[in-house]
């Protein structure tokens, strides 16, 4: 009998794997299918291309097909620390350091009175408990403007507003997790509602978090400074976000926050301390992908995982949540965001903060969180419901219209027309340089004139076509000649601080550099 145990238990094991591996491709294959589409039909590039994945989505949940079970541990563990360490990667601290003042307001008072300002209307105006409510209010603190940020690039919003959205983000997507993890005890019977309790294990959670992000970030980035192995260092990064993460969860920490803090390191001081400026491109453009590949699969299964049964059933719960949600984010961005105009240098007006109350999203984050919430706790399926019922409208009903706004507010900016130009300067500096290297080229003596000089007068051709366009471009707009001298500072602060870089790679320059080194690197890294 043994034996045949024995036997039997590899084919279960083979049978669940092959079963998950085909779920997987099914999901991969709609979630790709959706992307071509909408690069194909020009009527599809009007939504962003993550809505267009939750309308698919739940177009399959309409007609009852489930592609996998959504479970927090999947999100959590698995896609949350790609889509955190990539966003963190690419923010650069200088200009996220300006505005930090109201990134931080946003991030931790905004969170507190999110938390509060949900929790109250839902215990008041439905049958949900204060300790259940709360619950929902931290599930719901968290922002996540992925669609929006993409749209705010396309579109060519303001730099300083992207920043702030994308910032606050990224940081208040750890303290939502924090709340929600000192308040889940609560209806359990396990929680304290103590002031001085909950600041110690709050600051211990954060603190842990920052700890070992700092401690991995720099550590990695040392250690790249020894080696030129552009596939290990890309590895290394990926280990770095999720094992970040796991590390700092297994010590009580926040592995949100942990997350956070090792890629902005890393995306700031370690590559450009540790890594050439080649590896840094391969770095960044792994990430990119890696984005694009989770966030492809989270968004199709976030509307594959609606049960409309349920949102009808807990309509008036949704209701009470959207317009509490609603007004709250009104009270944190127009609130606090007057009062960081009296005291930050960076300044957001009506029109801005308008945009900032709209694009709040509600997304993986606040669904990840729900679905964590233990079995046991009684009125676990209306916090999911009403997180999921609250999500949808964020993501389709402010997520669809946010492109709306922004034209209707007159904050589209001319980010086409600086990538246009920005696309001829760099054509222009290929072109010199491909000129110069066959103006100077040893074997021109072993290839036939008339070739040589055919090459050369294609090349200059093609020179004088693109600096009559830059000349044009120049003519109608006068500010893009700001944008040339902004471009030369940036390659020369580039070209210094990676010669120091080199210096430090070769062990001619020690690592501990001194403040005006540091000073040089971190802002290339800004640039």
């Amino acid at each position: 009998m043994e034996t045949i145990f024995l036997s039997v238990e590899p084919s279960v094991a083979e049978i669940s794997i092959k079963g998950n591996l085909e779920q997987f491709l099914i999901v991969l294959s709609v979630s790709l299918s959706v992307a071509t589409i909408s690069r194909i039909f020009s009527w599809f590039r009007q939504i962003p291309y993550t809505l267009l994945l939750v309308i698919v989505g739940l177009g399959l949940a309409f007609v009852d097909i489930r592609l996998v079970t959504l479970s927090p541990e999947l999100i959590l563990e698995i896609f949350l620390p790609p889509l955190l360490f990539e966003a963190a990667w690419n923010i650069r601290w200088r200009s996220l350091k300006d505005s930090l003042f109201p990134v931080s307001l946003f991030a931790i008072v905004g969170v507190v009175i999110s938390v509060v300002g949900v929790a109250f209307p839902l215990s008041y105006f439905t049958d949900m408990s204060l300790a259940t409510a709360l619950l929902v209010g931290a599930s719901l603190s968290a922002t996540d403007p992925v669609s929006v940020v993409a749209l705010f690039r396309e579109l060519g919003a303001s730099k300083r507003l992207t920043i702030i959205m994308e910032g606050e983000s990224l940081f208040n997507d750890g303290v939502a997790v924090v709340a929600f993890l000192l308040l889940v005890d609560i209806p359990l019977g396990n929680g304290e509602f103590g002031i001085s309790t909950i600041m110690i294990r709050f600051l211990t959670f954060v603190g842990i978090g920052l700890g070992i992000g700092s401690l991995i970030g720099f550590g990695i980035s040392y250690l790249t400074q020894r080696f030129d192995l552009p596939l290990v260092e890309q590895s290394l990064t990926l280990v770095s976000a999720y094992g970040t993460y796991l590390i700092t969860e297994e010590l009580g920490g926040s592995g949100v926050i942990g997350v956070v803090t090792v890629g902005i390191i890393l995306g700031n001081f370690g590559s450009r301390i540790g890594m050439n400026p080649r590896t840094r491109l391969l770095v960044s453009e792994f990430w990119d992908f890696l984005a694009f590949f989770v966030n492809s699969i989270v968004f199709l299964l976030i509307g594959d995982q609606i049960n409309f049964a349920s949102l009808r059933n807990n309509f008036d719960l949704i209701i009470v949540a959207i317009a509490s949600v609603l007004i709250t984010r009104a009270i944190v961005i127009f609130g606090l965001g007057n009062l960081s105009n009296l005291v930050s240098k960076t300044k957001t007006n009506l029109r801005e903060q308008t945009v900032l109350w709209w694009g709040g999203l509600r997304g993986s984050v606040s669904i990840a969180v729900a679905l964590s919430v233990p079995v046991v706790l009684t009125g676990r399926q209306e916090i999911i419901t009403t997180v999921f019922g609250v999500v949808l409208f964020t993501l389709l009903v402010q997520g669809l219209s946010t492109k709306w706004l922004l034209s209707t507010l007159n904050l589209i900016g001319d980010q086409p027309l600086r990538q246009e130009y920005s696309e001829l300067l760099a054509r222009k500096v290929a072109m010199n340089r491909v000129l110069d290297y066959l103006n100077n080229n040893e074997l021109a003596s072993e290839i036939d004139p008339e070739y040589y000089r055919y090459q050369q007068g294609l090349v200059k051709g093609q020179l004088q076509n693109i600096e009559d366009k830059i000349d044009k471009m120049q003519q109608v707009n006068d500010d893009l000649r700001a944008l040339t001298m902004e471009q030369l500072n940036e390659q020369l602060l580039d070209i210094e601080a990676d010669t120091y870089a080199e210096f430090i790679r070769a062990g001619k320059l020690n690592e501990n550099l001194s403040p005006v080194l540091q000073e040089i690197i971190a802002k290339a890294g800004d640039t």
